[in-house]
């Protein structure tokens, strides 16, 4: 049995995840900023079970949550950074608070966490840590930019820490889900509130309005939960794991694009070292 500390739960992947780790028999710190939403996850497993509210902005909240997760159980075994959401502009349209907003939530936050529990991991020297990013990094969809550049940053952190703590035991692994039936393209969607007409046909065809995705995503959230349990448990968590059939078939394919894009354009790619 482990202890897995999970933001952003109240719906979607996090929930599912939440979920399928208290079914797995572990303990689990479900957290929610409204954390009514999420305490039925502990109606029936007071004992292994910690509903907390949890705003991953707020330095305050986040040392609470850690020190009531550590007099309950211990210790947190397993981060998982999941609390975000999701939100559509055109570069240009976006909104310089939102942004910042947004990065704050997604990368910043994520951070705060990652601090948070470090220490303690450290001196265990074990651990596991989970940031879940989005096929979009990998897409770069019109109307998406802002969102992808902020699970970017996540990711390039989270590269360089794996580098830094694998040495110490603890693991640290990407996620990266394609589309799956939450509400992520619902409730969870924001958007500018500046609409610009030149986007119209690019940015402008995802914004909500037009979004035809919402309800119609492949991706099964209990499985995914079930396939990052797996990943976690495995002998050596990946660094990156892709999840659902639409990530691996646009992983694959951005990659052979990519691969004869530096191909066609070798011949200026060797031609800035300094003549022998």
């Amino acid at each position: 049995m482990s202890t897995w500390l999970i933001t952003g739960c109240s719906t979607g992947l996090g929930r599912a995840l939440a979920e399928a780790v208290i079914a797995a028999g572990h303990n689990a710190v479900v957290t929610a900023r409204d954390v009514g939403r999420v305490a039925d996850l502990a109606a029936d497993n007071t004992d292994r079970v910690l509903p907390l509210s949890l705003d991953v902005t707020d330095t305050a909240q986040i040392t609470n949550v850690l020190s009531q997760a550590e007099e309950k159980f211990g210790a947190t075994d397993v981060l998982v950074n999941n609390a975000g959401y999701g939100y559509r502009a055109a570069v240009e349209e976006g909104d310089d608070s939102d942004i910042r907003t947004l990065f704050e939530t997604q990368f910043f936050g994520a951070v705060a966490m990652i601090k948070a529990v470090l220490p303690g991991m450290r001196s265990r020297r074990s651990g596991a840590i989970v940031n879940i990013s989005t096929i979009g990094v990998q897409l770069m969809p019109p109307g998406s930019g802002y969102y992808a550049a902020s699970k970017a940053a996540l990711e390039g952190m989270s590269g360089a820490l794996r580098a830094e703590l694998q040495p110490l035991g603890i693991s640290v692994t990407v996620v990266e889900p394609g589309a799956f039936r939450t509400d992520f393209a619902g409730r969870s969607l924001t958007q500018s509130s500046t609409v610009i007409d030149d986007y119209a046909e690019t940015a402008g065809k995802r914004r909500k309005e037009h979004d035809t995705m919402h309800g119609t995503q492949p991706g099964d959230p209990a499985k995914a939960a079930k396939a990052i349990i797996a990943a976690v448990e495995s002998d050596e968590p990946p660094a990156f794991l892709l999840l659902g059939e639409d990530a691996l078939r646009a992983y694959r394919l951005l990659a052979a694009a990519r691969f004869d894009t530096i191909e066609t354009w070798e011949y200026l790619t060797t031609s800035t070292d300094l003549d022998g």
